[in-house]
């Protein structure tokens, strides 16, 4: 299968490379010449520009960073929305706000082509991997032609709903993991503040009642378990300034149906000041960094000292 792919970045990439091992012929388009190097590396064709990269595709794979770009590549200027044949499938699996989700959507039928949204669960470990959660929105029989290319790069492929659905399901699940991730954050801290080894108390909440995600998978202590950012100086994964995106989707939405979200009001507060403190391009699992007793004679941590100073 001839399949489009615009944005090869740390997610982008992986998948890619992963359509190209199964056997699909990727063309890649991305507006920074690096990432398209690697991308061909990995097997992929380079397009000149976004027009040809749709040129006889059978599917069209869009991974980007904000609604603004989604917007942009399928209706903007020169949008390629109007290039790419009818019968052609278009996956969005960017994360963004659920109206221009359904927007694109909706133009894109109104032009007789079928697009579903799936952004994605998993981090980069999971693309590299190909094991992502796909969360979709659109109709069944869409999603249904869509599961052969997305089970290429994934473990599982969910349908959550209409257009849109796909995307207010992920910025749900993104808002838990930020909570859940400076839950254990702190608990950990608060126990080698203790004595406690954070391995061992790693263990010990994974056999407890405080299990999760992050304790099982993604652990945010250096040291306590290979192959996570916190294991690497908090270098890849999932960046705080993609983490504070999702959250503030996730109020956007909440505020949109009066949702009271306090705890994912908290976790964008502390996320935004871990981001503004230069933190925005390190792993998410960096605000481990923020509850460090950084300073003789404070009782603080390191974030709250920066907060009152």
């Amino acid at each position: 299968m001839k399949i489009g792919f615009f944005g090869v970045g740390h997610m982008g990439g992986p998948m890619a490379a992963n359509l190209v091992k199964a056997g699909h012929e990727v063309v890649a388009f991305d507006l920074v010449p690096a990432l398209l190097e690697t991308a061909v590396k990995d097997g992929a064709k380079a397009a000149a520009s976004a027009a040809e990269a749709v040129q006889g595709a059978e599917v069209v794979i869009s991974m980007l960073p904000s609604a603004g770009a989604v917007r942009g590549l399928y209706l903007g200027n020169d949008g390629v929305l109007e290039y790419i044949d009818q019968s052609a499938l278009i996956i969005d699996c960017s994360t963004i706000d659920a109206d221009t989700a359904r927007e694109v959507a909706a133009i894109a039928r109104e032009q007789g082509r079928a697009m579903i949204d799936a952004p994605v669960s998993g981090g980069v470990g999971g693309a590299r991997a190909g094991t992502l959660t796909f969360i979709c929105g659109g109709d069944e029989d869409a999603i249904d032609r869509a599961r052969p290319v997305l089970e290429c790069m994934g473990a599982q492929v969910f349908r959550a709903g209409d257009n849109g659905a796909g995307q207010l399901a992920k910025i749900c699940n993104n808002m838990l993991l930020a909570i859940h991730m400076i839950g254990t954050a702190e608990a950990l801290q608060m126990g080698v503040d203790h004595g406690l080894d954070p391995a061992v108390l790693s263990d010990i909440m994974k056999a407890s009642s405080g299990d999760n995600w992050s304790l099982d998978k993604y652990n945010p202590w250096p040291g306590v378990m290979d192959n996570v950012p916190s294991s690497k100086d908090y270098e890849g994964g999932f960046a705080v300034k993609l983490m504070n995106k999702d959250l503030g989707l996730a109020l956007q939405a909440a505020l949109s149906t009066q949702s009271a979200t306090p705890m994912g009001n908290l976790a964008k507060s502390l996320y935004a000041a871990h981001g503004n403190h230069g933190y925005a391009e390190k792993d998410f699992s960096s605000i481990q960094i923020f509850f460090r007793h950084k300073e003789p004679n404070s009782s603080l941590p390191l974030g709250f000292q920066r907060q009152s100073g």
